[in-house]
């Protein structure tokens, strides 16, 4: 058992290296980064997002063009025990390269509580260089943030 235990921490330690490496990207960028563990109330409920979730964000494209643009949470361990993301929505932003956000596409709001939420985005062409950053807000609270560079 202690085998088991050991060969499944160092696998996650070694898919959260690759997951999380830097993201200048000229074709494809995937990008993960852990949820940190966090509590909100909902309807008088206090509900607990323990660790063990990684909120993933994925482009395609080539320089401004954008023809793929997906992000959502993924959760193992105790994590997929939980009850989930409540009055949850993913925004997308889009920044030139002094930071400034010159366009948000703000996600619906999902009241339903779900284990993996997710959201696509349109195809869409960039006006300047900067980055791409996909939000997952929770009961209106901003709570992780993954960014890619848009570069030539």
């Amino acid at each position: 058992m202690h085998y088991v235990t050991r060969l499944a921490t160092t696998l996650v330690a070694a898919g959260t290296l690759i997951l999380t490496s830097p993201t200048g990207a000229h074709a494809t960028a995937i990008g993960s980064t852990p949820v940190r563990t966090f509590e909100y109330t909902v309807g008088g409920l206090t509900m607990k997002v323990p660790t063990g979730c990684m909120f993933t964000h994925i482009i395609r494209g080539s320089g401004r063009r954008i023809t793929y643009q997906n992000a959502g949470v993924d959760c193992a361990f105790v994590g997929a025990l939980s009850s989930g993301f409540c009055n949850w929505r993913i925004d997308f932003t889009y920044a030139d390269t002094n930071n400034r956000t010159y366009r948000t596409s703000r996600g619906r709001t999902h009241s339903e509580c779900k284990i993996d939420p997710m959201r696509n985005n349109s195809r869409q062409t960039l006006p300047r260089y900067g980055k791409a950053c996909a939000h997952l807000h929770v009961n209106g609270v901003r709570r992780v943030s993954q960014c890619h560079h848009i570069t030539k």
